[in-house]
């Protein structure tokens, strides 16, 4: 199950039975997914004008998952009645749902949220699934490779497009006045502006504290979303372009 993707570097994990139902339940599931993800491709400029945020290539996944394959934004509402009145009323919503002839996923992708984005995709996932809403729950995030790989794209980038001083980023995004700053003092560590520019830009916006595999990794080894199957995949670094 997506051999074709884990060939080319994504790093695919699933829990509580989630493979076993992906087989045998909801097999045209994974087939979707492996058929948008093969299709990634992500320049790294988008990356470096985004400053951090959901990119161009994001929004090209979620456009391909919602228009092309009809995995759309859903909002579950789950109201508790006693004796005929309405006690209690919840609601959580995805951004992907489909539901299919055997069982019903639901998916976010993570791609530059702050960490603790994760506890809440989780714990939706494990309430929804315990309703008996959900059959899986997935995110798609930043893979380790990705992660580790980024700060040396930023770098390669900056040298490819001779990037030697702030006023040559400006095409690509206004720094402010605390990036330039940042900027400088790595500058004056790292001893070049494209090494010094890459390591602050990647700590400042692609940092530890943000969405990636080692982050989401350490939230299901503590069990979080636990008991919900669970498809995790990450993106790789292969994905990246000039």
């Amino acid at each position: 199950m997506f051999e074709k993707i884990k060939k080319k570097g994504f790093q695919v994990r699933v829990l509580h039975h989630a493979e076993a139902i992906l087989k045998h339940d909801m097999p045209d599931a994974a087939e979707e997914l492996e058929t948008v993800l093969l299709n990634i491709s992500i320049p790294v400029e988008e990356l470096v004008r985004g400053g951090g945020g959901e990119g161009l290539a994001t929004q090209r996944i979620r456009r391909s998952l919602s228009g092309t394959h009809e995995w759309r934004k859903h909002v579950f509402e789950i109201k508790k009645i006693v004796d005929g009145e309405e006690k209690e009323s919840v609601s959580h919503q995805i951004d992907h749902v489909k539901a299919f002839p055997r069982g019903t996923i639901a998916l976010e992708i993570e791609w530059n949220n702050k960490d603790p984005f994760y506890d809440r995709d989780l714990e939706n996932f494990k309430r929804l699934h315990a309703e008996g809403a959900i059959s899986i729950g997935g995110i798609i995030t930043r893979g380790k490779s990705l992660q580790d790989g980024l700060e040396q794209s930023f770098e390669e980038f900056a040298l490819k497009h001779d990037i030697h001083s702030v006023e040559k980023l400006l095409p690509y995004y206004d720094p402010t006045r605390r990036q330039i700053g940042l900027y400088e003092k790595a500058v004056k560590s790292k001893g070049s502006f494209p090494k010094g520019w890459a390591h602050a830009f990647f700590h400042d916006k692609f940092g530890e504290a943000t969405t990636h595999w080692r982050k989401l990794e350490d939230r299901v080894n503590r069990g979080v979303g636990n008991p919900c199957p669970l498809l995790l995949i990450g993106v790789p670094k292969e994905v990246l372009t000039m």
